[in-house]
């Protein structure tokens, strides 16, 4: 076992140094270019390389239940130094970010996004109680607590929390670096783009933050210091707006779109 967990440790190194050697790659597509970090080249390498059928000699050590379920468990302390250093990046900025506060506080109404948009699709292509847990959030730790405390992980609705926490975090990352320097090309402001990186994952608005960083350099303390003090307030505010206005939302709309629908 513990020769597997060597063998796993010199893996994520390799992958880092082949991400970091890959460094930040641009692609033109017209009039828009997209930026791919070496954080999603990492994901990307690790990904392939645990399919099934390459999981074979040393890959199926390295990528043993034991060693996997680490990986989960211990995510969150590579994160929190992150955290710690965007909140270093909020200080110099606050100034600023003070004067635009109420912007901050307007945008967690977005996080009403994923109900009013996603349960009606989530509803038309067929699910039903999963939809409730699908679509409370973005579904990372908060919304996966929400659920699991309410309903308990082996319901339906846990089901689809924890469907949507494993598709964000093997997809997240990825969408998010490519899809801000797209709304950039489209003519939205860096500032909000910036704000709207704060989405309540830190894996997430890190890859968001960064792709606009290497679109626009000369605002890169603005960008961050956005970016962090959106992340903080989501991490915050965002959970009394699931508590108190997504989920009844929610409740009511979904009684109303399956009509008493039992499934």
């Amino acid at each position: 076992m513990v020769k597997n967990f060597i063998y796993f440790l010199v893996f994520v190194l390799a992958i880092i140094a082949a991400a970091e050697l890959i460094g930040i790659q641009a692609i033109s597509i017209g009039s828009m270019t997209i930026s791919m970090l070496p954080l999603v080249f990492a994901i990307a390498i690790a990904m392939i390389l645990a399919l099934p059928f390459l999981r074979k000699g040393i890959l199926k050590k390295i990528y043993s239940k034991k060693n996997v379920d680490f990986a989960s468990k211990y995510l969150i302390f590579i994160m929190l130094p992150l955290m710690a250093r965007y909140g270093s990046d909020v200080a110099p900025q606050i100034r600023e970010i003070l004067q635009v506060g109420w912007v901050f506080i307007i945008q967690e109404i977005g996080n009403l996004g994923t109900v009013l948009i996603g349960l009606p699709i989530a509803i038309l292509i067929g699910l039903r109680r999963e939809a409730i847990g699908a679509t409370l959030g973005i579904g990372r730790e908060g919304e996966l607590a929400y659920i699991s405390e309410k309903y308990t992980l082996e319901s339906p609705e846990g089901r689809g929390v924890i469907s949507l926490y494993v598709i964000g975090t093997l997809f997240g990352t990825i969408f998010f670096s490519i899809f801000a320097p797209i709304l950039l090309d489209f003519g939205f402001r860096v500032e909000a783009l910036a704000m709207a990186s704060g989405v309540g994952s830190g894996s997430m608005m890190s890859a968001a933050s960064a792709t606009l960083v290497a679109r626009v350099p000369e605002m890169e303390s603005t960008i961050l210091a956005y970016a962090s003090a959106s992340q903080l307030l989501t991490s915050f505010i965002g959970t009394f707006t699931m508590v108190f206005l997504a989920a009844p939302l929610q409740q009511f709309m979904y009684k109303y779109l399956v009509r008493g629908d039992k499934k």
